[in-house]
Parts: structure tokens; C-alpha cells; sequence
């Protein structure tokens, strides 16, 4: 089962702030768990995103297409990176997510969804 894993953004990743000492000890701990997931099989790819500043929106109405540029609005509801697993099942996507090391200073969510 493949699934998408969504680190959301919040208030703080979205305006670039990269507390140290905790952003170099979280990318360390972030790059122990990728190698564990890569050595069990199950990561197919990860990536961070940059800030929504830097993206654009496409709306689509019927034929008519509009471009919007970030930022955009609500952090919590964006992404900030994500991972493509392979794994057995929903509950082992979820077991790997619960030894995930935090990747926000504060309270953060991650998002788990299968692929068609």
C-alpha cells in the first residue's frame, strides 16, 4: 500500500523560522529516520517544501484559468514537506508516523493518506 505522509505547515514554517538549536538537531534526527524507513523498504521519496510565498495557485472555472501567488492564507492547512511510503498497511504507515521525530518546535501535524 502506498500512501502520501503530509507534514503540515504552521504559523512559524511558513515565515521561514528555523530556531536553532532545534532545527539542525531535528534535520539530524529527521535524516536517522529516513534511513530507517529507506533500510525497511518503505520510503519511495521526502521532501521539504519551501514557503508558500514562493508558489502559485492555479483556479480552474470551466475553461477560464486565473493565477494566484503566495503566500496564502491559513498555514495550518498547507503543507511543508512529505514522504511516499510503501508499506504493508494504514497501521504500519501510522506505526512509522508515531517515531517520527516532531518536525515543528511546537505542537505539529501529520497527515496520512493512501494513494488510488
Amino acid at each position: 500500500m502506498r500512501v502520501m505522509v503530509l507534514v503540515k505547515a504552521t504559523a512559524d514554517s511558513e515565515a521561514g523560522h528555523r530556531p536553532e538549536p532545534f532545527f539542525s538537531q531535528m534535520m539530524a534526527a529527521m535524516d536517522r529516520f529516513n534511513d530507517e524507513l529507506r533500510a525497511a523498504g518503505a520510503l519511495v521519496m521526502a521532501a521539504g517544501l519551501v514557503e508558500s510565498s514562493a508558489g502559485k495557485r492555479v483556479l480552474f472555472d470551466g475553461e477560464a484559468r486565473s493565477v494566484i501567488d503566495g503566500p496564502f492564507p491559513h498555514p495550518e492547512e498547507l503543507v511543508a514537506g512529505f514522504w511516499l511510503w510503501d508499506v504493508a498497511s494504514m497501521d504500519a504507515a501510522l506505526a512509522w508516523v508515531q517515531r517520527c521525530p516532531n518536525p515543528m518546535p511546537g505542537p505539529s501535524i501529520i497527515e496520512v493518506r493512501p494513494l488510488h
